[in-house]
């Protein structure tokens, strides 16, 4: 069972919700990637895999205890998580399973030490933007979103219907509105579910939610 289970997961690929590991040398790394899951769709990391899905095993509890310094020490708030240990064509591998947070934004710590969120998008952990990380913290508060549509919000709006996937710095060149009431709408429209926010490496763009980021 574990044979067909872990070799079913690795034909999968690494995508949004798997990541493989062949060994951890970094907690502060691999926190990022714990962070990333926790603030999107939660995933799953397989440790003693190659990227190209080859199986090498881990040969010490290092790993294990790697993995438990990221959650805990270089995780803010601590990332949970579910450890199984499988044997695969005799060679052990780790999975840890990560389930959406509703404690969002988890951060850890950027190649600068900047302690940063970062969301999981296809394969790769970005860092998550500022909007994005204001609208966590907006939910995780609890309180309610009220929106008014007035010109701005419609200006906002009818820029991005017909610009979708527009950047920041777009909108704020075609909407006269001041940097951070602009900054406030898209917050309240990406929390109540009328903007969506796409990041890739070097973009955050925005879209109007029946617009697919593609």
């Amino acid at each position: 069972m574990s044979k067909h289970y872990i070799h079913t997961l690795i034909a999968q690929g690494e995508n949004q919700h798997l990541d493989f590991k062949y060994v951890i040398s970094d907690a502060p790394k691999i926190a990022r990637t714990l962070s990333a899951f926790a603030n999107t769709d939660g995933g799953k990391l397989l440790i003693g895999v190659k990227d190209n899905g080859v199986i090498t095993g881990v040969r010490t509890d290092e790993e294990a205890y790697m993995i438990e310094s990221a959650a805990q020490l270089y995780c803010k708030p601590e990332v949970l998580y579910t450890l199984n240990s499988w044997i695969v064509e005799g060679k052990q591998v780790l999975e840890i399973t990560v389930t959406p947070s509703n404690q969002k934004p988890h951060l850890a710590p950027w190649k600068d030490g900047q302690w940063r969120a970062y969301v999981r998008v296809h394969d790769e952990n970005f860092v998550a933007g500022s909007i994005q990380v204001a609208v966590w913290k907006k939910i995780r508060s609890g309180t309610p979103t009220l929106v008014r549509y007035s010109e701005a919000e419609n200006q906002i709006l009818d820029f991005l219907h017909q610009y979708p996937g527009s950047s920041f710095n777009d909108i704020r060149k075609h909407c006269p509105t001041g940097y951070h009431r602009i900054k406030r709408i898209l917050v309240n429209l990406v929390t109540i579910g009328v903007i969506q926010i796409h990041h890739s490496e070097n973009t955050i763009r925005y879209l109007l939610h029946e617009n697919p980021a593609g």
